[in-house]
C-alpha cells in the first residue's frame, strides 16, 4: 500500500529542489497547472514546461516529453490523469529525477512502486503549491 513521505521529507524535497518539470502544463492561465507552476516560479523554482501541444508556456520553452530536456530535473510534477501515469513514470525513470510528484486526484500505485524501487521518491495525490504553502511559506512568514 502506497504511503506518501512524511511532512519533514516533503519539506526537504521542496527545500533542496530547484528544477521542476511540469508534465501537462497548460498555457491557459485559468488552469490549475498554470496557476501552480506560476506560484512555484514566483517562489524561486525553475519551471520546465512539458506539453507536446505548446512551443512556449509562460514565456518558457515547452518540451514534448521529459527525455527531450537536457538539464537536471529535481521534481517531475504530473498534471495528467491517472491512466497516463505509467507512461509518464517510464519517461521519468529515464531522466532520473529525485522525485515524481502527482497532483490532487492523480495516483497509480504500480507506477509509484516502480519509481520507488529505482530510488525515486514519490508524492502522490498532493498539490505541490498547497504543500509548499503549508510547509514552507508559513515558516518564512514567521521569521
Amino acid at each position: 500500500m502506497f504511503e506518501n513521505p512524511s511532512d519533514n521529507q516533503i519539506k526537504e524535497i521542496l527545500q533542496k529542489s530547484k528544477n521542476i518539470a511540469v508534465v501537462g502544463l497548460s498555457g491557459n492561465s485559468e488552469k490549475d497547472s498554470y496557476r501552480v507552476a506560476r506560484y512555484m516560479m514566483e517562489k524561486g523554482y525553475k519551471i520546465i514546461p512539458v506539453n507536446p501541444g505548446e512551443d512556449q508556456i509562460m514565456g518558457l520553452k515547452s518540451y514534448p516529453d521529459l527525455t527531450s530536456i537536457s538539464e537536471r530535473i529535481d521534481i517531475v510534477n504530473v498534471f495528467r490523469r491517472s491512466e497516463f501515469l505509467p507512461s509518464v513514470a517510464e519517461e521519468a525513470l529515464q531522466v532520473r529525477p529525485d522525485c515524481i510528484w502527482t497532483q490532487l486526484g492523480v495516483a497509480e500505485e504500480g507506477s509509484a512502486a516502480r519509481a520507488q524501487s529505482q530510488g525515486i521518491t514519490v508524492v502522490m495525490n498532493r498539490c505541490i503549491k498547497i504543500e509548499h504553502e503549508r510547509l514552507l511559506a508559513e515558516h518564512h512568514e514567521k521569521q
